[in-house]
């Protein structure tokens, strides 16, 4: 792994908000989830006590095939009544994912796609989908596209008021192919036609701040994140350093695995995370013995674009007062959420548990609060610009190695 040569206030953050769309997945649903298979015994079978409350459905289901003026896919059908139910629990965290969008969200947890390469966020006041940053080498920067470019078409049609994930199934596509990229850039109209590309997106970023100051970024808790974080570590030679920086800003989780086994890394023993069903017998994750014995002190960035997992590391952290947790509060994530793969190849993820910090904390909608509170509310993700959080970090982390005053008397 390679440190890049960036300087403080030119550290580019791939929002996992953004590699929501960066990467075109939908953040949302990851968080701490179990990925589980059909082999584990989901039943297709109607349950019995279920067959009258299911009539109206079957109602519906035989006057569309009888009566309706056009011809509809049973599939369509079958995909809105399945999104439908699952709508039904009013619970932003569950949903219903068809094949398509079920294959996009796993490929983005193995760290690697086929697309283009860019990186976008929803603008909240417009609703537009704007670029705010390029994938190094990507077929997106080679092309021409610049950050602040809207998008507004995908193959002539028009995606201007289209959600992230369906934009993601468009963009999306195998290596090779071509697709036509339509944007807003100013008043000016621009088409780019990309071919598509795999493109491996570093899970890590790292650097050395002031000469002694080692940083390391975290995109998202995925199977490999522990032994990325392992290597950059090493990388950047860590007990050797006055400081460590953990950014955690934009992450937005990954798997519950991957969050223990990265907490392990910080927390010697002791309970990491508690998961509450709802009953009498809750489940305590305790620290896995992969203690890497970091002895300078932790400053942890975070943001309201951290969330899950990333609350789960930054609340243990704290609890045990092992980081001093720097920036915005976290988004409010503390519920558990299983994958499950679905006999159409679209999956189902349902939320089964709230989870705890080690004192006991639930953080739902409330969110980790800093320590060390530092707003950066003008962020335009710009290249160059100022990093007012990691400043704060780096400030903090000067001040505990700095030469204590020694009284001298005469």
């Amino acid at each position: 792994m390679n440190i890049p040569n960036l300087s403080r206030g030119r550290l580019q953050h791939f929002s996992a908000a953004l590699v929501v769309a960066l990467i075109f997945f939908a953040g949302f649903a990851l968080g701490n989830q179990y990925a589980v298979s059909r082999a584990q015994g989901d039943s297709t079978a109607p349950p019995p006590e279920a067959a009258e409350a299911f009539e109206p459905f079957w109602q519906v289901y035989n006057l569309i095939q009888s009566d309706y003026l056009n011809p509809v896919d049973t599939t369509t059908l079958v995909d809105g009544a399945t999104k439908g139910m699952v709508d039904a629990l009013g619970d932003p965290y569950s949903g219903y994912m068809n094949p398509e969008v079920y294959d996009l969200l796993n490929s983005d947890l193995s760290g690697e796609f086929n697309g283009i390469g860019v990186v976008i966020r929803t603008d909240e006041e417009t609703g537009q989908i704007v670029v705010v940053g390029l994938i190094e080498g990507a077929p997106a920067q080679a092309a021409g596209m610049k950050p602040n470019d809207i998008l507004i078409g995908v193959d002539d049609q028009d995606v201007s008021n289209m959600n992230q994930t369906d934009l993601a199934v468009l963009v999306r596509g195998e290596e090779g192919t071509q697709v036509k990229i339509t944007m807003l850039r100013g008043e000016e109209t621009l088409d780019f036609t990309i071919t598509r590309a795999k493109i491996n997106v570093p899970n890590v970023e790292t650097d050395v701040l002031d000469d002694d100051i080692g940083y390391i970024k975290l995109n998202q808790f995925t199977a490999n994140a522990r032994a990325d974080l392992d290597s950059a570590l090493d990388t950047i030679d860590v007990n050797e350093r006055s400081g460590l920086i953990l950014d955690l800003r934009d992450n937005p989780g990954g798997l519950l695995s991957s969050a223990i086994d990265v907490a392990s890394v910080f927390i010697e023993s002791g309970t990491i995370v508690t998961e509450d069903f709802g009953n009498d017998d809750p489940q305590e994750f305790d620290a896995n013995g992969n203690f890497a014995d970091i002895n300078v002190p932790i400053a942890v960035l975070v943001n309201n674009g951290s969330a899950s997992a990333s609350e789960l590391l930054a609340g243990a952290l704290q609890d045990y007062d092992l980081a001093t947790i720097i920036g915005e509060t976290t988004l409010g994530k503390g519920t558990v959420q299983t994958w499950h793969e679905l006999v159409n190849g679209g999956g189902v993820r349902l939320t089964i548990a709230r989870w705890l910090t080690p004192d006991g904390h639930w953080i739902h909608e409330q969110g980790v609060t800093p320590d060390i509170e530092v707003a950066w509310e003008d962020r335009t993700f710009e290249p160059g610009e100022d990093d007012p959080q990691l400043d704060a970090a780096v400030n903090y982390l000067d001040t505990l190695v700095a030469e204590p005053v020694t009284d001298v008397q005469s």
